[in-house]
């Protein structure tokens, strides 16, 4: 493995994607000329930085600061993927300290499933000896020791300097493809995520628009079914003539902008499951921030159907990350993300704001929780402040927090289900068609106003005590 000074941080990002696009194309030659043994070279690239001398500096930087002079690395994929990334935290890194990049060659090969485009191994793999030569993908590789902060992740020769190694990032972008049918290239910055196709085809209704918008800083859509849209094409178009039909589990639509800082929204499903898998996901190509978009049952008898609950405490009885995180560790607000949400249902609301509170989420992984005896939920609420119950805000909360990637919750009241007003099917429709528009554009807004100026996000709030790495 030789190691090469990188003169510049553009010198030294070219040179990653250099050595991970010569290993791919090296890949797909090999398994189609059947010179198996040339599979030795095909190479995950590795960045390493040294940073020479540790100094005290600007206490308020959120990122690329570190607690100790030392080297750092990390074995990337998909470089391309992440390259405005890697420019702000290199360049956020060096600013602060001196440091000299290096890029090389890593020793961990690449495993053919996880290259777009390769032929098949398997009977490369039936070819004797040099059948150990082309890597399957283990899951000795995939884990999140780092975003976890296992001790030994953080006291080896080298020390960590992105989140997740590159099979972890590898199964997570073939997951995201898996699970919202479309390429990982076009997710964008910021994230909404829904459980209803009608928030979906609000947004692509607002998306359109954009478009044929001379002034708008979007640049394309892309639908669930492979389609991008842009601006030429969205003026001939309309949306009643879209295919928003997806065969995929999270129909996925990106309103693309040239930096890549436009807003994604997935129709996730249901359940804190679903809100983890996609989550554990997306956090390996580092998003600015997500939100919840999604209806929820009012707690309090002077609610109304329609109704806003801005979440900024979270109750976490989904069960599903507690042996990550623990129940005891509280799972903050993001004031950034909540002054944005207020912010947007001022403007699509107006001035009256009684129709929105900010409260505790209570979400739970039981979809009938109120169908108990009224005995036991009482037991069950009595010391909760919950405002709102609904089944996966915690879970993105909680997995935010886990990820370092700003979070946050805006919620519409569908039912009242302790006071006599439980969801049935002909006024759950007439909600949903009297709220959708608005509840989406709060949320667009929202995004929109945070993405004028990400260093409003770039929040402490949510560095660890103990293992962390420099970058965001």
């Amino acid at each position: 493995m030789v190691r090469m000074e990188a003169t510049t941080i553009d010198d030294a990002i070219a040179k990653l994607i250099d050595i991970y696009d010569t290993s791919t194309k090296l890949a797909k030659e090999t398994l189609n000329n059947e010179d198996y043994a040339a599979y030795a070279d095909v190479v995950y690239p590795k960045l390493t930085v040294d940073v020479l001398e540790w100094k005290p500096i600007d206490r308020t930087e959120p990122f690329g600061y570190v607690d100790r002079a030392g080297r750092y690395s990390a074995t990337l994929s998909k470089p391309r993927v992440i390259e405005r990334y890697l420019r702000e935290q290199l360049e956020r890194l060096t600013s602060n300290y001196p440091c000299k990049i290096y890029v090389s060659e890593s020793d961990i090969r690449i495993p053919p499933e996880y290259i777009r485009g390769a032929p098949s191994a398997t009977e490369a793999r039936r070819a004797g000896d040099v059948a150990d030569i082309i890597p399957r993908p283990t899951l000795d590789e995939v884990h999140d020791a780092i975003i976890d902060g296992d001790w030994h992740a953080f006291n080896g020769p080298e020390l960590p300097l992105f989140h997740f190694g590159p099979q972890r990032f590898d199964i997570a972008c073939a997951r995201i493809e898996h699970y919202t049918g479309i390429n990982v290239e076009h997710v964008q910055k910021y994230i909404l995520f829904t459980n209803y196709a009608m928030h979906t085809t609000e947004f692509v209704h607002f998306a359109m628009s954009e478009l044929t918008s001379e002034d708008s800083r979007y640049v394309g859509l892309s639908l669930p079914n492979g389609q991008v849209i842009d601006r030429e094409t969205a003026t001939s178009l309309g949306t009643e003539t879209l295919d928003l039909t997806s065969r995929f589990q999270m129909p996925r639509y990106d309103l693309i902008t040239e930096a890549g800082d436009g807003i994604t929204i997935i129709n996730i499903g249901v359940g804190p499951s679903n809100a983890k898998t996609i989550t554990d996901c997306l956090a390996v190509l580092r998003p600015e921030a997500w939100v919840m978009i999604g209806h929820c049952a009012g707690m309090d008898a002077r609610m109304r159907i329609g109704d806003l609950i801005l979440g900024n405490a979270y109750q976490r009885e989904d069960h599903i990350l507690n042996t990550r995180i623990p129940l005891g560790n509280p799972i903050p607000a993001i004031p950034e993300i909540q002054k944005a949400l207020e912010a947007s249902v001022d403007e699509i609301y107006g001035s009256d704001n009684s129709l929105m509170r900010t409260g505790t989420v209570l979400s739970t992984d039981d979809r009938n929780w109120e169908w108990h005896t009224p005995e036991n939920l009482w037991n069950w609420l009595k010391g909760s402040t919950a405002a709102a119950v609904d089944m996966e805000s915690s879970t993105l909360a909680t997995n935010g927090y886990r990820y370092r990637i700003p979070y946050g919750t805006l919620l519409s009241v569908s039912d009242l289900p302790l006071h006599a007003v439980p969801k049935l099917p002909a006024q759950a429709q007439a909600f949903y068609s009297n709220s959708k528009e608005a509840h989406v554009m709060c949320a667009v807004r929202a995004m929109e106003y945070l993405a004028v100026d990400p260093e409003r996000l770039r929040t402490r709030k949510l560095r660890r005590t103990l293992g962390e790495v420099p970058f965001r």
